[in-house]
């Protein structure tokens, strides 16, 4: 083994060293190495120092240490300051965050009143207009009805005769029916139209007031869990990511404004629903007023007819029952007439004889005495009136075929008049008494 023996130096604090202390060197020369007597000193005395650097050490050390503590006592002074006024600056923050969630809570509530009252007028609405729909279903189907009996009205009377086949009052006011049953109906399919359309629209726009409604829901109670949030909470962690700023996040104005255009598009839609509500009801009334309005007009136009249907028939038949009294009186003026003519040929026999007779005198007897001038006046006179008679019975035969062909007319008339009264009083007015009520026209 050696003999020299290894000894440590003592440490060296550089800090000493930061703090301006003088460095510790070795002296030179004889002064800071002692020789030794002896060779087998000669490790130890290698490795130690000088008193010198003993005393600059531990006074570097002291200096050191107290240079630390102060500096320590500051840290501490800074430090309990600083926690003492983050302490405060936090929970400043931490309730005025919760002052603030609580007004949010406020604001979402608000809002989401006003969403739900807006949910519960567009529901209302669109229920209404779903009562309007069926209402104007109901009343376009109504309108079949009138519709088939004005056509059938018009059908039955193509089949009048002769001259009874007249485009009369009646026809014009069937027609003007006709006319308006296709046009309410063409009217109520469009209104119809409308209304299927803003019902789509309405539950366009509650869908949208649901989903904003729905979040604001969930943003609430979101709002509100994170208000019981507190120091002492025991569902809280750390979430260092949650912090930092979002670009797609909006801000408070477009949050404000998203659910304002919502709540105006919402309004808007209850806007249009009124005034469809009242067009709907109005357009219901009027082609209600306007349907029985000319349902009346036709049926006062037919009842009219019928009375002068009934008229004419009862002047025709009372002219038919003259006409059949001058038939017969004239068959009996004809009668008498050939028997006027039959008791005129013995007259004649006899004077036409008488003068025969007195042709056959003779000489001088043949003259034209009195009784000659008044046998040939008599004859003259006879032959007079058998012309007479004979014109007077033709004339009276002519008369009694007028009187037959007025008859034959009066009848066929009668007929005409029977038959389109009929068609008029029996089947028309009686077709019509199943018009449609005022309730059902207007879809109840």
């Amino acid at each position: 083994m050696s003999s020299e023996v290894l000894v440590s130096r003592p440490h060296f604090d550089g800090r000493a060293v930061a703090h301006g202390a003088p460095d510790s060197e070795a002296p030179e020369g004889p002064e800071a190495l002692q020789s030794s007597s002896g060779s087998h000193t000669a490790g130890y005395r290698s490795a130690k120092y000088c008193p010198a650097e003993w005393f600059s050490n531990y006074h570097s050390i002291l200096l050191q240490s107290g240079t630390d503590h102060r500096d320590a006592q500051d840290v501490q002074r800074r430090s309990k300051t600083l926690y003492q006024d983050t302490e405060a600056d936090t929970l400043q923050r931490q309730a005025e965050g919760t002052r603030l969630l609580g007004e949010a809570l406020l604001d979402i509530h608000s809002w989401r009143s006003e969403l739900q009252r807006h949910i519960d007028q567009l529901l209302a609405d669109t229920q209404a207009l779903l009562a309007l729909k069926t209402r104007l279903e109901k009343a376009l189907d109504a309108t079949e009805a009138p519709y088939a009996i004005a056509t059938d009205n018009l059908n039955c009377r193509t089949r009048r005769m002769g001259p009874d086949l007249v485009k009369d009052a009646v026809e014009e006011e069937l027609l003007k029916e006709v006319d308006l049953i296709r046009s309410v109906q063409a009217l109520l399919k469009r209104t119809t139209a409308q209304v299927v359309t803003q019902i789509k629209m309405n539950r366009e726009a509650k869908q949208m007031l649901e989903s904003d409604w729905s979040d604001k829901y969930q943003a609430y109670n979101l709002d509100d869990h994170c208000g019981r949030h507190n120091n002492m909470s025991p569902d809280t962690k750390h979430h260092p990511s949650s912090g930092a700023l979002q670009e797609q996040v909006c801000n408070r104005s477009a949050w404000t404004k998203f659910t304002q255009d919502n709540l105006n598009k919402a309004l808007q839609e209850e806007q249009a629903t009124s005034s469809l509500r009242l067009l709907v009801e109005q357009l219901l009334q009027d082609t209600t007023k306007d349907l029985t309005f000319q349902c009346s007009s036709v049926d006062q136009a037919l009842s009219q007819r019928c009375v002068e249907l009934v008229e004419a028939k009862a002047q025709l038949e009372m002219k038919l029952t003259k006409t059949l009294e001058q038939i017969g009186a004239q068959e009996k003026n004809i009668v008498a007439l050939h028997k006027a003519i039959d008791n005129k040929e013995a007259p004649l026999r006899v004077a036409q004889s008488r003068l025969y007779l007195r042709s056959l005198r003779p000489n001088m007897e043949l003259c034209r005495d009195e009784p000659q001038l008044s046998l040939e006046g008599e004859v003259r006179q006879i032959n007079a009136t058998l012309t007479a008679l004979h014109q007077q019975l033709s004339d009276a035969r002519t008369s009694l075929s007028h009187l037959e062909e007025s008859r034959m007319a009066l009848v066929k008339d009668i007929n005409c008049k029977t038959h389109s009264l009929f068609i008029d009083r029996d089947k028309c007015m009686t077709q019509r008494k199943r018009y449609p009520t005022v309730s059902a026209l207007s879809g109840y």
